[in-house]
């Protein structure tokens, strides 16, 4: 399958919650415990500055999707931060590549200077090569700075992007 990202549409919520709330039963990749529902869904990616969705044109069917929004306020505002989600069914297909992509162009376009994500769990290897790939840099380690799903803890890698 061939996808293509696009903003997203209050139509795409049902799919948006179905793989967003996989990532976050998973337990090993998004400091999230709390599932979200279709009202609780509509509000948090409401709330972002930019949404995209991984999408087969040719049968509509969503396989992944992105939030974009400030990593912080203030004097830290031209700082982005993302979040990627892909269904489990569609991991290894090259989907993240394409939404990190995009979201980096979007970064751009809404005049952000930096992109940065706090918290890559170390363990989470094919993530952390595809940022390395697109020239993100590796801020350091945090040790044991997330819980997994299991009650261990995992070390975390910031990363960051000049934009």
């Amino acid at each position: 399958m061939s996808f293509v990202i696009r903003e997203y549409r209050e139509e795409d919520l049902p799919d948006m919650i179905r793989i967003w709330n996989q990532v976050v039963e998973d337990g090993i990749a998004f400091p999230q415990e709390e599932l979200l529902d279709s009202e609780g869904g509509k509000a948090f990616f409401g709330a972002q500055t930019c949404c995209g969705i991984a999408e087969d044109p040719d049968s509509g069917r969503i396989a992944g999707l992105y939030i974009l929004h400030p990593n912080n306020v203030g004097r830290c505002g031209h700082i982005s931060n993302a979040s990627y989600a892909v269904e489990r069914d569609s991991r290894g297909e090259h989907i993240g590549e394409k939404l990190v992509s995009d979201s980096v162009a979007k970064s751009r376009e809404y005049g952000f200077r930096v992109m940065q994500f706090n918290a890559v769990v170390a363990s989470n290897i094919h993530a952390r090569h595809l940022y390395e790939r697109l020239g993100f840099v590796r801020l350091g380690t945090i040790p044991g700075g997330f819980r997994m799903k299991d009650g261990h803890y995992e070390d975390i890698c910031p990363y960051y992007l000049e934009l």
